[in-house]
C-alpha cells in the first residue's frame, strides 16, 4: 500500500531562497511545455510527444541565454514538472472521451508565480537522502532541518517539498507499506454523518460536531476586514494576506487532526465499518453550504477508507438513496416522509426511534447485507433434486425449499409445473420473488 508521510521543514534564509529558485524553474518548465502544446494545436500540428517536449523545453532551452538558469536546479524536478503536465493532459483526454469516472476534468492551466502554494518533487534519480543528523539533503539546495514526528516505515521512493499559502514548508515522503492487520473484534458499526452531531453510530454513541470554522469565525472576520483596508500591492497587504492564511491553516489543521483521531478510533474498535455515500457537492449548493464544508465529511470518509484497507477492516459505502432515516429498524416499515426538523418518531409497530441512531442501525444492516452478497453469500437457494410428488401435475401446490418459506407470498398466474423441454424434469418452477 502506498502512503505519504508528511513532516514540517524549517529551512533557513539561504535554503528558502534556493527553494524559491527551484519552485520558479519548475513553474517555468510547466508553462513552457503547456505553451508549446497549445501553439502546436493552434497551428494544426500534431500533438507534441512527451519525449519531444522534454527535449524542447529542458535540454535545448538550457542552451539558450533566456533559459540558461534552468541548469542551476536539479534536472529531476524539471522532468517531474513535465510529468505533472503529461498527467494533466491524460486526465483531460480520458475525461473528454468519457473513460474517466467523476466530474469532468478541465485542460491544464498556466501556473502563476503569484500563487502562494508551490511544490516540487524529487525521485530517487535525484539522489536525495536523509543525513545521520536527521536532515533532508536535496540536490542543489542543501540540508534542510526536518521535524520528525514519527519514523518512516520504509525507504521513500520520492519526496515532495511543499510551500503552503501560510508560508510553511513540508516534505511529503511517498513510501510503500505492507498491510498491518489488526486483531479481530466482534463489533461492527454503521455511521450516520450529520451537522447536529458529526457522527452517530449504530450502538447509540454520538460525536459532537466541533465546528472549527464557526468557532474561529470572529477572528477570521477581523483578519479579513483588516486585509480589505490595505492598499493593493503594499507590504502591509502581504502581511495581512499571510495572517488570514495562517488563521485558515489553523482551522484546517484542527479539522484534519480531529478526523485522523476519530477515524483511527473507529477502525481500531470495529471489525467492519459502513457509512452513507453522501453527495457533498450537492449539499454544498444549499443554504447549509458553510456548515457542510466545515464538517469535512469527505475527508473523514476518505481516512476511514484508507485506514480500513491498511489494517484489514472491511469498509463499504451505502447508496445515498437508501432511506435510512425513514425506515423502521424494528419492523422494516417505511415512513412516507421525514422532514429534517423531526428528530424522533414513533413507528406504527410501537417502536420509538431517534432519527440519527435509527439511520445508523439501518446503514449497518444494509452494509452487512451488501457484504454478504459481495463475498459470495447465498442469494438464491441451491438446486436440489425434486421429491417424487413435485414433478407432475397435481392439485397439491409445489413445495419450495425451506429457505424460500416466508419470502414468497403469491405465485402469479397459476403456472403449471409440468416438466417441459425448457425446464429439466424434477426441478421446481423458478419464481421471480425468490430471496435476495
Amino acid at each position: 500500500m502506498r502512503l505519504r508521510y508528511r513532516y514540517r521543514l524549517s529551512p533557513d534564509a539561504a535554503r528558502r531562497q534556493a527553494l524559491a529558485r527551484a519552485f520558479g524553474c519548475a513553474r517555468v518548465v510547466f508553462n513552457d511545455g503547456l505553451r508549446a502544446r497549445q501553439a502546436a494545436r493552434e497551428a494544426g500540428l500534431p500533438y507534441v510527444s512527451d519525449g519531444e517536449l522534454s527535449k524542447r523545453v529542458i535540454t535545448e532551452a538550457k542552451k539558450t541565454p533566456e533559459r540558461a538558469w534552468l541548469g542551476e536546479v536539479s534536472a529531476v524536478l524539471l522532468q517531474q514538472a513535465l510529468a505533472d503536465l503529461n498527467t494533466a493532459y491524460r486526465n483531460f483526454f480520458t475525461s473528454a472521451a468519457g473513460k474517466r469516472k467523476g466530474p469532468k476534468v478541465a485542460p491544464p492551466r498556466f501556473r502563476s508565480r503569484k500563487d502562494n502554494r508551490q511544490a516540487i518533487r524529487f525521485t530517487r534519480n535525484a539522489r536525495f537522502s536523509i543525513t545521520t543528523g536527521g536532515r533532508l539533503r536535496l540536490p542543489k539546495i542543501g540540508d534542510v532541518p526536518v521535524r520528525w514526528s514519527r519514523s518512516l516505515p520504509s525507504e521513500p521512493s520520492s519526496v515532495t517539498v511543499i510551500k503552503d499559502v501560510a508560508g510553511r514548508y513540508f516534505a511529503g515522503f511517498a513510501v510503500e507499506t505492507a498491510g498491518e492487520p489488526l486483531p479481530q473484534v466482534p463489533a461492527e458499526v454503521g455511521i450516520d454523518l450529520g451537522l447536529t452531531h458529526f457522527a452517530v453510530t449504530s450502538d447509540g454513541s454520538k460525536v459532537d460536531n466541533p465546528r472549527f470554522l464557526r468557532r474561529t469565525e470572529r477572528r477570521l472576520r477581523k483578519a479579513q476586514q483588516a486585509l480589505s483596508r490595505k492598499v493593493k500591492g503594499s507590504d502591509n497587504r502581504k502581511k495581512a494576506i499571510a495572517k488570514v492564511a495562517r488563521a485558515h491553516a489553523r482551522v484546517a489543521d484542527a479539522r484534519r487532526d480531529f478526523a485522523h483521531k476519530l477515524s483511527a478510533s473507529i477502525i481500531r474498535d470495529n471489525q467492519a465499518v459502513y457509512v452513507e455515500n453522501l453527495s457533498v457537492r450537492g449539499l454544498a449548493r444549499t443554504r447549509l453550504a458553510r456548515s457542510v464544508h466545515d464538517a469535512g465529511w469527505s475527508q473523514f470518509t476518505a481516512m476511514l477508507e484508507y485506514k480500513a484497507a491498511r489494517y484489514g477492516r472491511p469498509f463499504a459505502k451505502i447508496d445515498r438513496w437508501f432511506p435510512s432515516s425513514r425506515l423502521c429498524s424494528a419492523c422494516g416499515a417505511l415512513a412516507a416522509s421525514m422532514p429534517l426538523h423531526v428528530r424522533s418518531w414513533t413507528c406504527p409497530c410501537g417502536a420509538v426511534h431517534d432519527r440519527d441512531v435509527n439511520a445508523a442501525i439501518n446503514i449497518l444492516a444494509a452494509g452487512r447485507a451488501d457484504r454478504r452478497n459481495a463475498c459470495g453469500g447465498t442469494v438464491r437457494p441451491p438446486l436440489a433434486v425434486a421429491r417424487p410428488g413435485e414433478a407432475g401435475t397435481h392439485s397439491k401446490p409445489p413445495a419450495f425449499p425451506a429457505a424460500w418459506q416466508g419470502r414468497i407470498s403469491v405465485l402469479q398466474g397459476g403456472e403449471d409445473v409440468k416438466p417441459s423441454s425448457s425446464r429439466p424434469p424434477g426441478r421446481a418452477p423458478r419464481c421471480s420473488a425468490g430471496p435476495g
